[in-house]
């Protein structure tokens, strides 16, 4: 292969490939232009094993003259872009607007979506990163700083002619990041409020599911366990992705979680849970009969390493595959569950367990939240709590104290 080639901008590139005979690299390809700048005429020329391999090589150096980008770099990773481009994008800011720029592109924008190709980017991918970020938690200036840093680094790709439109040019985060703030103040309107609710929505999902034969040819109802389980163990669903017939122990019932299905580059691959550790998570008895039928099935089809959750094929399930097989979101809209997301449904079975007064201490541990503080979130009090704690106050005043009760210890009369 030639040394890299330098082609000026703007300049006219006349290419050709000659077919050599039986060689090992039979293509050979040639580019032409003229240099403004040292005013005589250049060339450049390669041999490649096939004509595409050939038409490619060119179609680059066109493509670098054209737009004054290297080949290369047309085909990077946001990530390789944006640190390729960075200086850049970002020419004109102050420090003290750069640093919490690069600390959002860091820290959020390079972990979800630096993987995916420059070009392959869309406004569908940007809109579910960042409603990722809200659902984790994640401040609402870091939200903004990591968008204003793609931002910029998806303008100066339309300079550079790789994308037509910003695909990180988003609006209405503003608004889901309000109801998150809602979810801080009053986290139980974002909480389906029993199991009867639950199952309600399993069944509404299962009927409005496009593919009927996931329910048939696997023989249970696919979305429909899926979504319960997700809410009864308050578990994410690449999570439930990752659960293999091993993990579960069907005399203990517990489920030992350990590895997580997430988007990576290459596609969907399974890793360590976002804890990095294991955890052991209860599995209530409501949901046994069915995770028993999903295990045994899973275990006579593949063995203790069967995933017990899969798509209608046998893939990787995903949030997004949730929502457009079982059309989620007209769904919830008819159950007037419309504020409902994915991911509300571990926030669901969080606040059951808190409810049911599972200790803080263990709670942590089944969530496997690194921040105490986020577990303290789900510890938020029912109407009925509140209403017991009146009536146990009232017991505790008036009760004991009658007038035929004891007096006080100092020889008083108690008020």
């Amino acid at each position: 292969m030639v040394d890299k080639i330098e082609i000026p901008l703007g300049v006219k590139v006349s290419t050709d490939i000659e077919y050599r005979g039986p060689y090992p690299s039979p293509y050979r390809a040639r580019a032409r232009w003229w240099d403004p700048a040292e005013k005589r005429r250049r060339s450049a020329s390669d041999s490649f094993s096939t004509e595409d391999e050939a038409k490619a090589w060119l179609d680059g150096l066109v493509q670098q003259a054209s737009v004054g980008v290297d080949p290369d770099k047309a085909n990077m990773t946001l990530k390789e872009y944006g640190e390729s481009v960075w200086t850049l994008a970002f020419r004109g800011l102050e420090p003290k607007t750069l640093d919490p720029y690069g600390l959002g592109w860091r820290k959020l924008v390079v972990p979800s979506i630096g993987h995916i190709d420059v070009r392959k980017q869309s406004i569908g991918i940007t809109d579910r990163a960042v409603h990722a970020w809200i659902a984790e938690g994640i401040g609402k200036s870091m939200v903004k700083n990591a968008l204003a840093a793609v931002g910029r680094v998806g303008d100066q790709a339309i300079r550079d002619g790789l994308i037509s439109t910003n695909p990180f040019r988003i609006t209405g985060w503003q608004s889901a990041y309000a109801k998150a703030v809602a979810e801080l103040e009053d986290p139980r309107a974002l909480a389906l409020a029993d199991y009867a609710a639950l199952k309600k929505l399993s069944n509404a999902l299962v009927a409005a599911s496009a593919d009927k034969r996931y329910k048939d040819r696997r023989g249970y109802d696919g979305w429909g366990d899926v979504v319960e389980f997700m809410a009864c163990t308050a578990s994410r669903i690449g999570e439930v992705s990752g659960v293999r017939a091993a993990d579960i122990d069907l005399e203990t019932w517990i489920w030992t979680l350990t590895r997580q299905t997430t988007p990576s580059p290459g596609g969907l691959q399974d890793k360590r849970p976002k804890s990095k550790r294991a955890r052991h998570v209860p599995i209530m008895p409501e949901i046994r009969p069915m995770v028993r039928r999903r295990v045994e099935l899973a275990m006579a089809n593949g063995g203790k390493m069967a995933r017990v959750f899969a798509g209608p094929r046998g893939g990787r399930i995903t949030t997004a595959v949730l929502r457009d097989a079982t059309d989620w979101d007209n769904v919830v809209t008819q159950l007037g569950y419309e504020y409902l997301r994915r991911h509300d449904l571990r926030h669901t079975g969080l606040t059951w367990m808190a409810d049911a007064g599972v200790p803080l201490h263990v709670l942590r541990e089944i969530a496997g939240h690194g921040d105490l503080a986020t577990t303290q979130r789900y510890l938020h009090a029912s109407h009925d709590k509140i209403h017991s704690a009146g009536h146990a106050l009232q017991t505790y005043l008036v009760g004991p104290w009658s007038q035929t009760g004891p007096k006080d210890p100092l020889g008083g009369s108690h008020p």
